[in-house]
């Protein structure tokens, strides 16, 4: 039977092995993790990039034309203009719905459904929920 100081340090020597081992696999695990980090932007850039050019294009040769220029898929081609246009639109609202003011108003042109038939006496206008992405915004119309 294997003494108390044997049972000790064969642990410790188990241990000191799996240590080692599991501090080379986190930093294994965080060095491709960071690696990743670096091309997935990197992808980014380079699909916005591909997107600019495509709208800049866009006067002097269609998404299909190109494909066959390229062969390259349409869908691939339509995402990235698509994925452009919803960039820019989005930055957009955000900035409107910041407003740089407290509050969110906006005054409605004629003709419109928030300026008809608002029901309201006062010419107030309802309260209407914007959603824009995963959040809402509640907004008083006027």
């Amino acid at each position: 039977m294997a003494t108390p100081e044997e049972i000790r340090r064969r642990v410790e020597n188990t241990d000191t092995a799996r240590s080692a081992r599991r501090a080379a696999a986190a930093q294994r695990v965080g060095d491709l993790a960071a690696r990743r980090t670096v091309i997935v932007e990197q992808l980014r850039d380079v699909e916005r990039e591909l997107g600019d050019v495509l709208t800049e294009a866009q006067d002097v040769i269609g998404v299909e034309e190109l494909a066959k220029f390229t062969d390259l898929n349409v869908e691939d081609l339509t995402g990235w203009l698509a994925a452009r246009k919803s960039t820019r639109s989005k930055r957009g609202k955000a900035t409107r719905a910041s407003g740089g003011r407290g509050g969110a108003r906006r005054t409605s042109e004629p003709g419109t459904p928030a300026a008809e038939n608002t029901g309201d006496p006062s010419g107030q206008a309802p309260v209407t929920a914007v959603q824009e992405g995963p959040e809402r915004l509640v907004a008083r119309v006027s």
